[in-house]
């Protein structure tokens, strides 16, 4: 199946915060880091998009939400975990790269 230019676009900023919240301590970030996150990579987007993308994170079973006050904290569940080091895959979100 051939993917669209924003098909592709979406699944790399899925990617994107899943290794983010990855590499973080807690394994949580809130909405606004996200948006500076993605920015650094590449992906120049809006805080809806950003709520958007955390909804559907949480949807898919990869992330937990919690709300305080006005921000989305997304927090990195097992299943998160395993498809931001590619050990396994969901439709939506890019494959990471090997590494090395």
């Amino acid at each position: 199946m051939r993917r669209t230019y924003q098909q592709l676009i979406t699944e790399d900023r899925r990617l994107v915060v899943l290794r983010a919240l990855a590499e973080d301590q807690g394994y949580s970030h809130n909405e606004s880091i996200l948006q500076s996150i993605l920015k650094m990579y590449g992906h120049q987007i809006s805080r809806d998009q950003v709520r958007a993308l955390i909804s559907w994170l949480e949807e898919q079973d990869l992330v937990s939400v919690e709300k305080v006050g006005e921000l989305m904290v997304a927090k990195l569940n097992g299943r998160g975990a395993d498809v931001a080091n590619g050990s396994a895959t969901v439709p939506g979100v890019k494959r990471p790269a090997p590494k090395g």
